[in-house]
């Protein structure tokens, strides 16, 4: 069976301090918005706790290119810049891209990115280079609460596989066909502080 490389990420352990953001931007120089950015969810103001004292909490969700099985941006991309890996990575081949932007409209998850100062679009990779030499991502070295993992979802043994298998795992807006290659894990009901 083929790899299917995959990114889990525990929502229950996500805190939300910006590191894979932080990493991405070390790691990667995007020239235009980050390729990772964390969004605070739920309870009306942005940042701010939901629920009622001693309750309360926050929770917080990674956003990056989901690397999807059936990339419409692939799809749209006249040049062959965009293209999809054997192993499920979407990648972009920044010498083929001419700046038109047709994948940004066609995103979904907004994760393709034009930069004005290169007139070409930008998107994570994964840090394929990295995994290419045997390494994770570099946003999954560098989170602080854990909650990135990253490995062969088509190995029954690794560890994304066992979350996906043993955690209610969900993959955002699964109405697009897109068939996101990154899952979530919700957070678990806490009982009593």
């Amino acid at each position: 069976m083929p790899v299917r490389l995959s990114l889990i990420i525990d929502l229950e352990r996500c805190i939300g301090c910006g590191a894979c953001t932080v990493a991405c931007k070390v790691e990667n120089s995007p020239t235009a918005a980050p390729w990772i950015w964390v969004e605070t969810l739920g309870g009306g103001q942005k940042d701010t706790p939901r629920g009622q004292y001693p309750d309360l909490k926050m929770e917080f969700m990674p956003h990056l290119c989901m690397h999807c099985a059936n990339p419409a941006c692939v799809e749209v991309c006249h040049t062959g810049a965009l293209w999809k890996r054997e192993d499920g990575l979407v990648l972009l081949d920044k010498e083929k891209c001419d700046g038109c932007q047709a994948c940004v409209a066609v995103c979904p998850y907004g994760a393709i990115v034009y930069s004005s100062m290169t007139d070409l679009v930008e998107k994570c990779d994964l840090c394929a280079h990295r995994i290419e030499q045997g390494f994770e991502p570099f946003c999954v070295m560098c989170c602080e609460g854990q909650a990135m993992h990253f490995g062969d979802l088509n190995n029954p043994a690794s560890e994304v596989s066992r979350l996906v298998a043993n955690r209610n795992t969900f993959t955002l807006m699964p109405e697009t066909g897109a068939s996101p290659s990154i899952f979530y894990c919700p957070p678990r009901e806490r009982r009593g502080l």
